[in-house]
């Protein structure tokens, strides 16, 4: 999962980025609004965690900005404010939900597990795609009935193929999800990681290769 963390607080950022990493999420963590904004611009994300007392922007105009722009990412406000009037003037200008200062971070990964499948509309943990099945909490991948065994790097991109079937995904943002916050990828990993798991979900024709773009999962 791809989340975009706005933070300024160093000390605080870095522990939401390593606790979050510690959970199977990918993030990326800016300090600023400008930053925050120009990631949205130009990269896709699964979700965002927002600070409102940001030192360029309120975090509230990047809220309302991103609604007005019809962005549908799911945004979780992460805050000091603590007062129910903060908690419903955000919650009315397009957030999903708002946790306060100091917080429990299996809550806050919980959160925003419930947040992303609730967007992607389904509510429980499987994900069911034809006849394979994944869990996103237990890690569990069955084909067919049968359970398989999978490296880290393959069920996260399963999980990726899987999030939305169909669609074509970009090698970009299936390296993301794959090798997360990894910074040396040889050049033909992914394929290497396709490779693998076409073999062990035992059909090759299951995931699809778009010649210059990235992979579309078609299983029936």
């Amino acid at each position: 999962m791809q989340v975009l963390l706005v933070e300024d607080d160093s000390l605080l950022g870095q522990a939401v980025q390593l606790g979050l990493a510690d959970r199977e999420f990918s993030v990326h963590w800016v300090r600023t609004g400008a930053a925050a904004i120009s990631e949205l611009n130009h990269h896709q994300y699964d979700a965002m965690v927002l600070d409102l007392g940001l030192p360029d922007l309120e975090g509230s105009r990047i809220l309302a900005g991103s609604r007005k722009r019809g962005l549908v990412l799911p945004i979780l406000i992460l805050t000091a404010r603590d007062q129910a009037h903060d908690k419903v003037t955000h919650l009315d200008l397009g957030a999903d939900d708002y946790m306060t200062k100091p917080f429990d971070m299996n809550e806050l990964a919980a959160r925003l597990r419930a947040l992303v499948r609730r967007q992607r509309g389904y509510v429980s943990s499987d994900l069911v795609v034809g006849a394979l099945k994944l869990n996103t909490n237990t890690r569990e991948v069955e084909a067919e009935g049968q359970t398989i065994n999978l490296s880290r790097r393959e069920f996260e991109l399963l999980k990726a193929l899987m999030s939305a079937p169909e669609r074509v995904h970009s090698r970009d943002r299936l390296e993301s999800a794959v090798f997360q916050a990894e910074t040396e990828v040889e050049s033909n990993a992914l394929e290497v990681h396709v490779s693998n798991l076409r073999k062990k979900l035992g059909h090759k024709e299951w995931i699809e290769t778009i010649r210059g773009v990235g992979y579309r999962l078609t299983c029936k």
